[in-house]
């Protein structure tokens, strides 16, 4: 029944996901992840076009033309770089670099999803290849590309007990630089107010 391998299917991802993020130092990221795929909005369509080798947005996405699970799922769960997009200065819509923590889990996600899909046909190139063949590149950040590929790389070459431990160590430094940026510019924000009202 197909309601019923949808769940389990999402299930071990999501529990698979979680093992990586652990190794990633990416506590409540595991904990977390993916828990809108069990709210209505995703599950019943997750069923409905359960196919077992592929997301079932792809396939919805060529029955109906688009997937609405997948316009809620992207709106809920900031792994997903399409989360990470703003209007910036100029006006135009553009792309944000991804927070650590969210590339850290994005990473983890996707290779979660390479090895449940493809199942014994997984590598440790399937998460680099399907990072290749895909067109929407462009609409990430290009730090967050550039990061994705290097860690994608690392794991094809090195293995996943390297890459997750480097990650790890990423995730901690660029947390801390994060930081640092945010309260330097609420401190530029703040002193900018300041002098405004001094005039």
């Amino acid at each position: 029944m197909r309601i019923i391998r949808h769940f389990i299917t999402i299930t071990r991802h999501r529990l698979l996901v979680c093992r990586y993020c652990f190794k990633a130092g990416l506590i409540w990221q595991g904990l977390t992840h993916d828990l809108s795929k069990y709210s209505p909005s995703e599950f019943f369509a997750g069923a409905r076009f359960y196919q077992g080798n592929m997301s079932p947005q792809v396939k919805e996405r060529l029955v109906l033309g688009y997937s609405a699970a997948w316009l809620h799922h992207k709106g809920r769960n900031k792994h997903h770089f399409e989360y990470w997009r703003d209007v910036d200065k100029t006006g135009a819509n553009a792309p944000v670099k991804m927070p650590a923590k969210y590339f850290g889990e994005m990473i983890c996600d996707r290779v979660a999803a390479s090895r449940i899909y493809l199942g014994k046909n997984y590598t440790n190139r399937s998460a680099l290849e399907y990072f290749e063949r895909r067109t929407d590149v462009g609409y990430m950040h290009p730090e967050t590309a550039e990061k994705l590929r290097y860690f994608l790389t690392l794991i094809a070459e090195k293995g996943e007990r390297a890459a997750f431990a480097e990650l790890k160590r990423y995730i901690a430094l660029e947390k801390k630089r994060e930081k640092a940026e945010r309260k330097a510019l609420i401190a530029e924000y703040k002193l900018g107010l300041k002098e405004k009202s001094d005039r």
